[in-house]
């Protein structure tokens, strides 16, 4: 961004560094050069420079010659004197004493020396080594006082790390949040009353002084929240739970003072907190308990938001995924009183999402949104946006100008079944082995009333699966039948049945079928009451610590009799569905043969190929794309 200031109308003048003005700088320098004068002149200018150093034995000499006018005996180990020369000028010598010579003091009293004792002096490089020290402290106290003067950097622990989102920040308002339509409307409130508090002030009604926004991680409450903000024109104070907590006691408290201190200055105002989980987790939840430093945050939080009025015109946003975590102080009324859940998006939000981000990149005639919509249910906002962003890349790759509908399906099978390795060498007995077993997993698609219909299946591993036949539902569910959970058992097995037909025996590869045919059999019996034997009732509930936020074991609260009737249960529902996945691929061996021989041909069949090969209808929906 330019400056529309007038640079040419302003004098010349050298920057400097933050909390440095010009005369701090000169000083220091003066004060730098004073030390490398002084310790110059010690090493240059010695005192004793012109003094002729003799060997002992010389010394002697002279002594008995009586040229030794005077003596100082330094530390009985170095003598300094005078010596009388033959034109009665004085010569300084100095000498070492090598041995402890009792006899020294008589001869120089025989001879009529002036005999005196004193200390050795420090020599320049100790002077050196004793100063370094002291010249150390004074850089450090110095460099303290720079940065106190400079905004008083060096204490600013407690301050808080909220970004601020002002006016030239680029606005994102409701326009830029595709579908969200009950949570924009609850929202809208918020504000309405920043816009218009007296409306609201005169009909007695008070504004929730805390909103929680509630979702799964990617479908946008850090954009609602931001384009809340820009709806109602205010300042956006963003920060993150875990910038409360620090290493240092206190820290986090005093953060939070000062964040709210911010929103009572800037009011009216948004003070947005992501992630609320990190420091609003259930006191005393810890192994260990103790009153940590998050539990003084947490405290401090508390204290704060009973001690100011939504008239002044501060809303507090806060967006967590772990809700049922937090401490139930945080979510009485007159805190976070309102909780506002952000969805994952329905088929025409996705649609709708898909088209804003759309928008971003030049996008080639053809491309259906309607179908990229459909096809991916489940993703959230995120997964979309990168969904947009992948293809894009596909695009480049490919050097195109336009990204075309094979670039979003590429995009659309990375997001959903992983990275494409194509380049990993199987043997090709492996290879068939794998044919065979992902034959079995589509064929049944066709021949089980409740299933999914076949989206694509193929032999080209992506992430750690050497294969996969993926299904899509025509339509969004948000629960499932027990018809469709058994058909989804069945279909879990057609892998390990397929290699049992063929081969007579199975591989590790079935490892994460039977994983999850196992898991749904046993919520099926467990949690969803829909065993015959067992009935509709709850057993076995999750010990999930609210510290850890994970499900680390099961409680058992039945008895070892009732523990059996659940095994056998499990059991019946999973050799049930072996039992038909079997009969049916039996059935129709043919078919998974040549269903499997095709793959090794083309590697990946789109659900239109394997009705072609296998002589079955085309589905309407499918022959209308």
């Amino acid at each position: 961004m330019s400056d529309n200031r007038n640079d040419n109308n302003r004098p010349d003048k050298p920057e400097y560094p933050e909390g440095m003005p010009p005369r701090t700088g000169r000083a220091a320098l003066a004060v730098f050069l004073s030390l490398i004068i002084l310790f110059a002149s010690l090493f240059l200018f010695d005192g004793r420079s012109n003094v002729q150093e003799i060997p002992y034995s010389a010394f002697l000499t002279y002594l008995e010659l009586g040229e030794v006018d005077t003596v100082q005996i330094l530390d009985q180990k170095e003598i300094h004197g005078t010596l009388r020369s033959t034109d009665g000028s004085q010569v300084e010598f100095k000498t070492t004493i090598p041995y402890t010579d009792l006899a020294l003091i008589s001869k120089l009293e025989s001879k009529n020396v002036k005999v005196s004792g004193g200390e050795k002096g420090a020599s320049p490089l100790q002077i050196v080594f004793e100063l370094i020290p002291w010249i150390f402290g004074f850089i450090l106290i110095w460099s303290m006082m720079r940065q106190m003067q400079g905004n008083n950097k060096a204490f600013n622990f407690g301050k808080s790390k909220a970004k601020r989102y002002v006016e030239s920040d680029k606005k994102i308002t409701f326009n830029d949040v595709a579908g969200q339509k009950e949570a924009k409307g609850e929202l809208m409130e918020v504000v309405d009353f920043l816009k218009n508090p007296q409306r609201f002030i005169k009909m007695g009604a008070k504004i929730p002084k805390g909103v929680l926004l509630v979702g799964m991680p990617g479908t946008g409450k850090t954009l609602i929240a931001k384009a809340t903000a820009g709806e109602a024109n205010v300042p956006f104070f963003h920060m993150s739970g875990s910038d409360f907590v620090e290493m240092f006691v206190g820290v986090g408290a005093s953060r939070v003072r000062d964040l709210f201190e911010q929103g009572r200055k800037n009011a009216p105002c948004i003070l947005f907190i992501d992630e609320l989980d990190a420091v609003g987790r259930t006191r005393g939840a810890g192994y260990g308990g103790g009153h940590d430093e998050r539990e003084q945050t947490l405290n401090q939080m508390l204290v704060e938001m009973d001690g100011f009025d939504t008239k002044d015109g501060v809303i507090i946003l806060a967006a967590t995924n772990r809700p049922d975590v937090l401490d139930p102080a945080l979510l009485r009324p007159g805190r976070f009183d309102r909780q506002v859940t952000v969805a994952m998006p329905d088929v025409r939000e996705r649609e709708a999402i898909i088209k804003i981000h759309m928008a971003k990149i030049p996008v080639a005639e053809g491309v259906d949104t309607q179908i990229l919509a459909r096809e991916t249910p489940g993703t959230s906002g995120a997964d979309l946006a990168n969904m947009v962003n992948e293809a894009a890349l596909f695009a480049i790759r490919k050097k195109r100008t336009q990204v075309e509908m094979d670039d979003f399906e590429d995009a659309r099978d990375k997001i959903l079944m992983g990275v494409a390795r194509k380049s990993l060498v199987i043997a090709e007995d492996e290879k068939k082995a794998t044919a065979v077993h992902e034959a079995g997993h589509a064929l049944l698609h066709y021949y089980l009333p409740h299933a999914d219909p076949l989206r694509k299946v193929t032999i080209v591993p992506h992430g750690q699966a050497l294969g996969l036949a993926m299904s899509l539902p025509e339509k969004d569910s948000y629960s499932k039948t027990r018809g469709w959970l058994y058909d989804r058992i069945v279909i879990d097995f057609g892998g390990f049945a397929a290699e049992k037909l063929v081969y007579g025996e199975t591989t590790t590869g079935t490892e994460q079928d039977i994983k999850q045919a196992t898991d749904f059999a046993r919520r099926m019996v467990c949690e969803w009451g829909m065993s015959d034997d067992i009935g509709p009732i709850s057993l076995g509930q999750e010990d999930e610590p609210i510290f850890l936020g994970k499900e680390i074991a099961r409680h058992k609260d039945y008895s070892e009799d009732t523990a059996m009737k659940i095994d056998g249960a499990i059991t019946k529902i999973l050799e049930g569905a072996l039992r038909q996945a079997t009969d049916i691929l039996l059935r129709e061996k043919q078919k998974l043969e040549s269903l499997a021989d095709a793959l090794m041909q083309r590697e990946t069949l789109e659900d239109t190929d394997v009705r072609s090969l296998l002589g079955l209808p085309i589905r309407k929906e499918i022959a209308a794309d």
